[in-house]
């Protein structure tokens, strides 16, 4: 058997609020509630549960969206309608811009409960994506 990560807990001041954030920004669904969990299916299967916690116990993380050039632009479309502050960099001192790293194109942005977002067309390495057959 080969592991996949099959989900994973987001921490949120509001589970509502973030699931529909990133599922607005990635043209997703957001799923329906199961006991303290909102969900968000990404297109391999993973899904990120967004659950409510006291805003003082969140950690910062990171997760990065591998998004194909179409997705890229329709997300990119969205952030900037929203007028969300962006940055080309992780340590966000390149506001307004995105980056061209590997070939691609990415960018970083903050989701409502603190956390950082990236999208990138290009995995790490330059390489091109291998994405399983659905």
């Amino acid at each position: 058997m080969s592991v996949e990560l099959n989900h994973t807990i987001v921490h949120a001041r509001n589970n509502r609020e973030s699931a529909e954030f990133l599922a607005n920004i990635l043209g997703l669904e957001v799923g329906t509630e199961w006991g303290p969990f909102i969900p968000v299916a990404t297109s391999n299967g993973v899904t990120l549960d967004f659950a409510t916690v006291p805003a003082e116990s969140i950690t910062m993380q990171h997760y990065a969206f591998l998004v194909s050039e179409e997705e890229f632009d329709a997300a990119f479309g969205q952030i900037q309608q929203a007028e969300i502050t962006f940055y080309a960099d992780p340590y966000r001192k390149q506001p307004g811009e995105i980056n061209h790293n590997d070939g691609g194109r990415g960018l970083y942005f903050m989701d409502p409960a603190g956390h950082g977002m990236e999208i990138i067309t290009r995995p790490y390495g330059g390489h091109e994506a291998t994405r399983p057959a659905r």
